[in-house]
């Protein structure tokens, strides 16, 4: 994704996102409201994530960014390292529905310097007419080749894979983490994923999986689930998801230290943080809101997807799968993900 930045100058608030359905799905849902109620208008502004930018707007005094979307890592280190505002205190409380704000939440906030905006998660699928009979439908089917032959498609990435093996292996999601931290947990880990021996095919693109199942080069494969619920919802793909054991992960919006259009930005995160705000993202993209009372809003009120579809079976944050998903840690893989990491590529090269 290149970087596009519109001019800033001609707008009252620039939000910096990813671009594609995802920042239409943010238009819709936040930016719509915001102009509505304020009056003030947004440009939208794709970036390639990182905090590089952040930093030598905030070093050189030159904040041209107001609100961005950013990666747990990176809504952690900006905030230690200055770079985004901390937030007011009861900022959300006037935003609440169903009791607590911070109860309200999937999962919690890491600091006072972010605001909510979406979950998502890694998940496995295949195409539904691949199996005879009942397809996979657990985490461990994943890896059982003998009962569901064919190759597995899976990232060139750690995060994810290590913790989805230990879960097949019998771990339990709450679980991971710990065993993780020890030698053995990631020697167990790297096993399971050996236990695949040579019916695997790599991918490192969000693409790649969905071609990969498409075209039968592999049976079964991990992917995002929201391109695999988008092709579902939008191209009517016939895939069959597997929540059992996904891997939910966290995405907030930060304040950038010094922006000059504080009032403005600070009216858009508390919008975005409402449940009826967080509901309607779901209504343009599947990634689940972080709110609990966003998720009751759509549920009341299928089919909630543009076009009359229903969606909240495509969310990875509904409380029907919770049980079984592994919460994403970020702090771990900041602490120990150098170490995994290395493990996992020196696997992945010795195949």
């Amino acid at each position: 994704m290149t970087l596009s930045i519109v001019n800033s100058n001609a707008a009252d608030l620039t939000v910096v996102t990813w671009g594609g359905s995802y920042a239409k799905s943010q238009q819709e849902a936040y930016g719509k409201p915001f102009e509505e109620k304020t009056g003030k208008t947004i440009d939208w502004v794709n970036y390639n994530g990182g905090l590089a930018d952040i930093r030598a707007q905030v070093k050189s005094g030159d904040v041209i960014w107001d609100v961005v979307d950013v990666f747990p890592s990176d809504a952690r280190k900006g905030c230690a390292d200055g770079l985004f505002e901390k937030l007011p205190e009861n900022m959300f409380s006037s935003s609440d529905a169903d009791g607590n704000f911070e109860d309200d939440l999937i999962v919690p906030r890491p600091n006072e310097c972010v605001s909510p905006n979406i979950i998502w998660s890694w998940v496995t699928f295949y195409a539904k007419d691949r199996f005879k009979g009942e397809g996979p439908r657990t985490i461990a089917d994943f890896f059982d080749i003998d009962r569901f032959p064919g190759k597995r498609g899976l990232s060139v990435f750690a995060q994810s894979n290590l913790e989805m093996a230990l879960v097949a292996d019998g771990v339990a999601p709450g679980d991971v983490y710990d065993v993780l931290s020890t030698e053995e947990g990631l020697d167990r880990a790297i096993g399971k994923l050996e236990s695949l021996g040579d019916q695997i095919v790599f991918w490192s693109a969000g693409t790649e999986p969905l071609e990969l199942v498409n075209s039968g080069q592999v049976a079964i494969s991990t992917g995002y689930n929201g391109r695999v619920s988008e092709a579902i919802l939008f191209q009517g793909a016939e895939y069959e998801i597997i929540w059992d054991g996904q891997v939910l992960e966290e995405e907030w919006f930060a304040l950038v230290k010094g922006s000059t259009n504080r009032q403005e930005a600070l009216e858009f995160l508390k919008i975005s943080a409402t449940p009826q705000a967080q509901a309607e993202q779901a209504r343009w993209i599947p990634y689940g809101p972080m709110r609990r009372s966003a998720l009751k809003i759509i549920r009341e009120n299928e089919p909630w997807f543009h076009g009359g579809k229903t969606v909240l079976e495509h969310m990875p944050d509904r409380e029907e799968v919770m049980d079984r998903t592994i919460i994403a840690d970020p702090d771990w893989w900041t602490n120990n993900g150098a170490e995994a990491s290395e493990r996992y590529k020196a696997w992945m090269e010795s195949r």
